[in-house]
């Protein structure tokens, strides 16, 4: 079984933020030379996520967060005494992970 690991470092510049990865992810996988198999993608902390959704109308974005932070304020008396407690409300709704299935033979 071939397999390949990759880290790919991510910067935010706000408290909630989207950011296409999606170009990175296809060179990392392009360049792996498997042509066949599963891509996992995983955030390894606890106030980031990750989510599969279009990209080509950015309205999509803008309307996402608009409703994200609706229901999850970044300030809304929360206990935890960070003061990122809307981070990490955030990422565990989203999720950690997606699973990309690609078969080039199909």
């Amino acid at each position: 079984m071939n397999q390949t690991i990759f880290e790919l470092p991510v910067k935010t510049t706000s408290h909630t933020q989207m950011i296409d990865i999606t170009r990175q992810v296809q060179q990392v996988v392009s360049e792996s030379g498997i042509m066949d198999g599963i891509c996992i993608i995983f955030i390894p902390h606890t106030t980031a996520a990750v989510t599969i959704n279009e990209n080509a109308d950015p309205d999509v974005q803008t309307d996402f967060m608009k409703e994200i932070n609706k229901i999850v304020p970044w300030e809304d008396g929360y206990l935890h005494m960070e003061g990122n407690a809307a981070a990490h409300l955030k990422a565990s709704m989203m999720g950690f992970s997606e699973t990309v299935i690609n078969f080039a033979s199909c």
